[in-house]
């Protein structure tokens, strides 16, 4: 129920039940878990790009499975489901782009959320939508929403379930960039091609420290930092990027 494939150092995970918005079953969440943990075993992989086939990027939890006698209870989807796919998201030593190509809802819009960084067309739209059905936000909501765009408008678009739209999203730092439909491909491969070509144990502790940071206090950032930065320090892609900048040419890196 996704599709996977690995393009010159870029891994593209694409939710694939266009029929159903891209909501998410059992089969789906444990195919999108095994392609993270492929990307996160494959050293040639240096960028992983989450999105979606067809109008919609992920239109959260398939409810029909839910009503399913047969099917998983509430506990198992959001601790076997979706709360690894969110950890194995920030755990992964490479950045993740979600290319949000259409609405984004529920552990659909939590899981674009919890990428590094968020590109979505200027038509598509996020949507708190537990509220809806009587649930809470789950997927990590509730930890990376409030951190984006404040306590305040976290809370009212948690509770009224309001339809944000890209553009919208983009203004209220939710996310990093609406682009126009047309030329949301290109941008998606030139960043995803851009990140691939950095120095990815960089990125990778950058993104450690952002990870502590939220409960971190300064004294302790800063020794990550130190830590971090020494680690950083002695790596190939360092020796490259001074060695380049000397140069006066465009660095090479090796991910490194």
């Amino acid at each position: 129920m996704i599709l996977f494939e690995k393009k010159d150092n870029i891994a593209y995970i694409t939710f694939n039940r266009p029929d159903k918005y891209n909501s998410v079953n059992r089969e789906t969440a444990m195919a999108f878990q095994s392609a993270l943990d492929d990307c996160a075993q494959d050293k040639s992989i240096r960028c992983v790009v989450i999105s979606g086939k067809g109008k919609a990027f992920c239109a959260g939890q398939d409810l029909g499975e839910i009503v399913d006698p047969n099917g998983p209870a509430l506990d198992e989807i959001v601790s076997k489901h979706y709360n690894p796919i969110v950890l194995q998201i920030r755990a992964l030593e490479k950045p993740v782009i979600a290319a949000v190509n259409g609405i984004a809802a529920g552990a659909g819009a939590n899981i674009a959320l919890a990428c590094d960084i968020v590109i979505a067309t200027e038509s598509a739209s996020f949507l708190q939508a537990f509220s809806k059905i009587g649930l809470i936000p789950d997927s990590g909501g509730t930890y990376t929403l409030p951190r984006k765009i404040g306590l305040a408008r976290a809370s009212a678009l948690m509770m009224l379930g309001e339809k944000v739209p890209a553009v919208e999203a983009q203004k209220m730092g939710m996310i990093y960039k609406a682009v126009a439909d047309e030329d949301f491909e290109v941008v998606i491969a030139k960043t995803a091609k851009k990140l691939a070509n950095m120095p990815t144990v960089g990125l990778a502790l950058t993104k450690k420290l952002l990870n502590e940071s939220v409960k971190n206090n300064m004294e302790e950032q800063l020794a990550l930092e130190n830590e971090c930065q020494n680690i950083a320090g002695v790596t190939e892609d360092y020796g490259e990027g001074v060695k380049a900048f000397l140069e006066k040419r465009p660095a090479v890196f090796k991910g490194r």
